[in-house]
């Protein structure tokens, strides 16, 4: 394969794998006066009142909406849950219904998901509620009668979810979080443990020779630039230093939108520990080469080796 011109970039809540936080509402969720708000550890939404008109303004990093801007620039929901979807049937012969979503953030995957069919259904995890309220009023409330096949909670990943997952994934990277062996295979661990009995649980990760080094890489997006910055990398460590900054046509710029201070795992670290915490079989998916040659083509297939390049962008599906 060869190297990708885009990475793939985490999630905007790859936290630390406990705690919590105060409950907040976003800022322009604050700024109307509206939308679910956080208390503890229950997600409080408002009656439904009189929808408002938003005002469409021009990017800048004044007015831009960090979580929006990730959206746009970084995840393809429907395109990830196709593969989702793709993969289990091929795998286990039948339609996956529910479905988990660690590190869900704004839980755009989970809003994909239960779109569907009225049978698919879906939780998400996350330890902060700020992108989590996000987005329940941008990404479930226009869903109104659908959104309540959506369960959220304000918990650790590694905690049980209400019904065992067909599907269960942490992408973005997010899993990198947990820096040590110890945590990384307790957390694979109780994944196996809570999904169904013909479960798969699915995760990404990002490697090639560049995936370490010190780097910019900007993407045009409509109305903003994204841009991937690789701060540090310390190979004694694992210690994998990230940012992501918004660049706007005025001049502006939001910095550190999104920090991220990660270990780095290898496939065959990942791999090797997916076995460990007791799954059956664990399959890798290698992103193919577009036609121009220099970048992936965003469609991933089976297999055992890879080939090495720059860049890479692969799937483990681990199979309970």
């Amino acid at each position: 394969m060869a190297a990708t011109t885009q990475h793939r970039s985490p999630k905007p809540t790859a936290h630390a794998p406990s705690g919590a936080h105060p409950g907040v509402t976003s800022p322009r969720a604050r700024a109307a006066g509206q939308g679910p708000r956080v208390e503890g550890s229950r997600v409080i939404r408002k009656p439904k009142g009189r929808k408002q008109k938003q005002q469409r303004s021009r990017h800048t990093a004044a007015t831009a909406d960090k979580y929006e801007l990730y959206q746009k620039a970084v995840q393809s929901a429907d395109t990830d849950v196709e593969f989702h979807r793709r993969v289990y049937k091929k795998l286990r012969g039948r339609e996956p219904l529910h479905f988990r979503e660690d590190f869900c953030g704004t839980g755009l995957l989970s809003s994909a998901w239960i779109q569907q069919s009225a049978r698919h259904t879906a939780e998400g995890f996350d330890i902060d509620p700020e992108p989590v309220a996000w987005g329940l009023a941008r990404n479930f409330d226009p869903l109104e009668e659908a959104a309540r096949r959506y369960t959220v909670h304000l918990k650790d990943v590694r905690e049980p979810g209400q019904t065992p997952a067909d599907v269960r994934v942490a992408q973005n990277f997010s899993y990198y979080c947990f820096k040590t062996r110890k945590l990384l295979l307790e957390y694979f661990r109780s994944a196996r443990e809570h999904l169904a009995p013909d479960g798969l649980f699915i995760i990404d990760l990002y490697g090639g020779s560049e995936s370490g080094d010190s780097m910019e890489e900007t993407t045009r997006c409509r109305g903003f630039d994204y841009v991937w910055e690789q701060e540090s990398y310390f190979p004694g460590t694992g210690e994998y230093n990230c940012s992501i900054h918004f660049r706007f046509p005025d001049g502006t710029e939001l910095r550190r939108a999104f920090t991220y201070r990660w270990r780095q795992w290898s496939l065959t670290e990942l791999r090797d520990l997916l076995e460990e915490a007791g799954f059956s079989r664990v399959i890798s998916y290698f992103e193919g080469t577009a036609k121009n040659g220099s970048s992936g083509n965003g469609v991933f297939r089976p297999g055992l080796r890879g080939e090495h390049c720059a860049a890479w962008i692969a799937y483990l599906v681990a199979l309970k």
